[in-house]
């Protein structure tokens, strides 16, 4: 028989004589040692055997214990180690002991609370699990090291370590991990059996009376962790893995996540020294967004200055800036970036392996499985297989609500580099050429379904039928999350000299562009429509691409200036060729312009002039243009103090909305009504009609926010809270302003400052 019982419970009868003697609770010690109350009960009781050294020293600090009293009761915790137990020698501490902890750990506080208060409710019917998981680089090793030492109070039977070599050609076999881990908690050699199944069974038995830490780090999956998990008892394990191991069942997970850049930049103060940091602190935070706040990278950076005392942080990141030797420079002797990536990429499939280098393509911040599989050249369900495989593998990060991954910048230039070795050029332009074209079209036939001279139901000439948007919200929300995709296809086809693609494409963009004014990349599309007309030498596609340009500068970017040189350029081009109607237009996109400059007289005489233009017109087109025409005639005329004339214009033109223009959607003309409204209701505030001015303000904003056109929305919203602070009624018009005001500070809105202002007049500070 083993003499474990005596000797435990002499240590535990001692800690509640010399707790007692103290006047503590249990409480107060376990808040003044750092020793969860279980743990405490735990050893009063002798259920758990001699605690280590230095739960005994954290104990005799918290009881205020002198050298003579700390020195027996460490006494007696000796003895309790040094047990005998049937079947099993003394608790193992070599090959399997912890790896020391960094002194220089940073952040992670979250996470080992989570952890801490895990242990502290730890059920004793059943061992805790967590899985630390992420990609490549984030230090779970080390968050690992370190929460078992921060956590070894409360496991005074120990705390181990197994790499499981997760990464390796070969992992470590369930089989052999369950030896080494039998042989560390004081198994015989002769005694572990020879089948995994029993060597598990035993593992379980033998822990389950224990309080012992156990780290199995660098998991590769599921099946190689679920043997060497212990059951019953008060054991915590620990799982790191570049697999998310989504497979485990009840166990807790610490999903670690990228520096937040202040801890990033203690990190580095820690290893190189906090007067260095601060003779540089700019250069510290920019060489730590570099670094791509990834753990390892900005280790290895600081290992580097630490390394070279004499150089300057700003040279380092100088260095990194070179995105093609980034990868060079993060390595300081045997830690390398690249290397922890490489471990994992050899370890995916073929396919995952393609889908993973070709994904480095896609332009913008993230991509859809449909992008991974036109430039892998593979089934869209297959690349969206293998996306979800490079994501648990930690090699992608997948969006929160969308079916849509990003990189990490450092693993983008990872996959970059295997891209150029493996596949080589000619394979990634024809890659490139493959997406582009069938981005435009599908990017063609989606804006199409906006397009005020073409029906819904003539067909769409659209890549993939099949999955193509099926209606105008569909459509929306495609071109929305694929601009980066189909802006960068339009790029490609202008360099490969596929101009009337180009062409056709800024041509189905116009009437879309409506939704979307805040969105600066209007100008370089039509800017693109420009270049490639010239190139054709077509005249008319100039001068239609020279209005579209017109327009998104005085809308999107909000640069008078230059509408107002590229509008007489599409005018000067119109009148040359005879078309009324782009002359039309080229006089209203002037006139806006001149507006914004401040030349009031010039802007009203041209927009009289575009409105004769239009007035001659037959067509369809020429009657839409006639309304844009009229709206901003008002406008103008309001602004100059002609406020009668203006609700005058704005009402015929509210009337030819009414009659309805043939052969055009209801739901276009519809938008055209609301933007009449808006005009009529500043028009009757203007005169002092607010109370009138009202209903056609509100009759606008709904309609606008029906049809999710938010930079219109906006400055309705905002035209009607001036209203409503005019009306004195107060809480209505704070409500509406506030709106506004955040609205169209995220739509980077000029108008942003007079909602300010009129907040202002409330008594309420604009954010």
């Amino acid at each position: 028989m083993g003499t474990a019982a005596p000797v435990t419970k002499e240590f535990g009868r001692l800690l509640l004589t010399l707790r007692t003697r103290a006047g503590l609770s249990q409480e107060q010690l376990s808040h003044a040692a750092g020793v969860s109350v279980r743990a405490l009960a735990d050893l009063e009781r002798g259920r758990s055997r001699g605690p280590q050294q230095r739960t005994v020293q954290a104990l005799a600090a918290g009881l205020s214990l002198d050298s003579d009293t700390a020195a027996e009761l460490e006494r007696a915790a000796r003895r309790g180690r040094t047990r005998s137990r049937p079947a099993a020698g003394p608790r193992a501490h070599g090959p399997l002991a912890l790896p020391r902890d960094v002194g220089d750990f940073v952040a992670r506080g979250p996470a080992l609370a989570r952890l801490l208060a895990l242990v502290e409710r730890t059920d004793a019917d059943r061992s805790t699990i967590s899985v630390v998981s992420g990609q490549p680089g984030l230090g779970k090793t080390a968050f690992a090291v370190h929460a078992a030492y921060h956590l070894a109070p409360h496991f005074p039977d120990g705390q181990l370590v197994l790499d499981l070599h997760g990464m390796d050609p070969e992992p470590t076999a369930a089989h052999d991990a369950l030896a080494s881990l039998l042989r560390a908690v004081g198994v015989a050699e002769h005694a572990i059996p020879a089948a995994t199944d029993d060597r598990s069974g035993l593992l379980r038995s033998v822990l389950r009376d224990r309080r012992l830490l156990l780290v199995l780090d660098n998991a590769a999956g599921e099946d190689q962790v679920r043997p060497l998990l212990p059951g019953a008892g008060r054991c915590l394990t620990i799982i790191t893995s570049r697999h998310a191991l989504a497979g485990l069942e009840s166990v807790h997970r610490s999903d670690l996540t990228l520096f937040r850049r202040e801890e990033a930049v203690e990190l580095l103060s820690r290893i190189i020294g906090p007067e260095r940091i601060r003779q540089e602190a700019q250069a510290a935070r920019d060489l730590a967004d570099l670094c791509g706040l990834l753990p390892l990278a900005v280790r290895i950076a600081g290992q580097r200055l630490a390394g070279r005392p004499h150089e300057r942080i700003r040279k380092l990141a100088a260095q990194l800036a070179r995105e093609g030797r980034r990868l060079d420079t993060l390595q300081a002797g045997d830690l390398q970036v690249r290397a922890a990536f490489a471990l994992s990429y050899r370890r995916l499939a073929p396919a995952t392996r393609t889908v993973l280098r070709r994904a480095s393509l896609a332009a913008g911040g993230d991509f859809s499985p449909e992008s991974a599989a036109l430039l892998a050249d593979l089934p869209v369900d297959e690349a969206a297989r293998c996306a979800e495989e490079l994501t648990d593998a930690g090699l992608l990060q997948s969006d929160p609500s969308a079916e849509r991954y990003r990189f990490h910048d450092l693993l983008k230039l990872f996959a970059t580099e295997q891209l150029t070795t493996e596949d080589g050029p000619e394979v990634s332009r024809a890659a490139l050429d493959r997406t582009a074209q069938w981005m435009l079209r599908r990017a063609t036939a989606a804006a199409l379904r906006f397009d005020a001279d073409r029906h819904e139901d003539l067909p769409y000439d659209d890549p993939d039928p099949a999955g193509a948007p099926a209606d105008r919200d569909q459509a929306r929300a495609w071109l929305e999350a694929e601009r980066g995709q189909w802006l960068a296809a339009l790029r490609h086809a202008q360099a490969r000299g596929h101009h009337r693609q180009v062409i056709d494409t800024a041509r189905a963009m116009h009437w879309f562009s409506e939704f979307n004014l805040h969105w600066e990349l209007w100008v370089e599309l039509f800017r693109q429509g420009v270049e490639a007309a010239r190139a054709l030498g077509s005249r008319q596609d100039e001068a239609v691409q020279l209005n579209f340009l017109a327009w998104s500068y005085n809308n999107c970017v909000h640069d008078p200036g230059a509408a107002l040189v590229t509008a007489d350029a599409a005018l000067e081009v119109a009148r040359e060729i005879g078309d009324r109607l782009q002359t039309g237009w080229a006089l209203g996109y002037g006139a806006s312009a001149l507006h914004r400059i401040g030349r009031a007289g010039e802007s009203i005489a041209r927009l009289r002039d575009a409105v004769d233009c239009f007035a001659d017109q037959t067509s369809v087109q020429g009657r839409l243009a006639e309304l844009t025409a009229l709206n901003t005639l008002g406008s103008y005329l309001r602004q100059s103090g002609s406020a009668e004339e203006a609700l005058a214009i704005h009402r015929r033109s509210e009337a030819i909305c009414r009659a309805k223009v043939p052969g055009r959607p209801t739901e276009l003309i519809t938008v055209y009504l609301a933007a009449a409204r808006q005009q009529i209701g500043n028009d009757l505030a203007a005169l002092g009609r607010r109370t009138e001015a009202e209903r056609p303000l509100q009759q606008a904003l709904d309609i606008f926010e029906t049809m999710n056109m938010a930079a219109w929305a906006e400055t309705t919203r905002l035209d009607l809270g001036i209203v409503l602070r005019h009306l004195a009624r107060h809480d209505e018009a704070r409500r509406t302003l506030l709106a506004a005001h955040e609205a169209l500070r995220r739509l980077n809105s000029p108008r942003q400052a007079e909602a300010a202002a009129e907040l202002r007049e409330l008594g309420v500070r604009a954010s």
